[in-house]
């Protein structure tokens, strides 16, 4: 599905670029390559980075 139709970015692309480090919309935007169009594609993404569950932390080595 179209995340953005104004640049034909999918949820797959946006996910791609969360997945590499990008963590707020303009960050996603940036990295997706989408210039300033409807906007519409602002909500969608801050629905997907919310319902995106952040990568647990790794396990600190208490005999470090």
């Amino acid at each position: 599905m179209y995340v953005c139709v104004c640049h034909a970015v999918t949820e797959d692309v946006v996910r791609e670029h969360m997945a590499a480090g990008a963590c707020t919309a303009k960050e996603v935007r940036a990295a997706c390559g989408m210039r300033p169009g409807c906007g519409s594609c602002v909500n969608r993404i801050c629905a997907m980075l919310r319902d995106t569950p952040a990568e647990p932390e790794e396990a600190v080595d208490a005999a470090a």
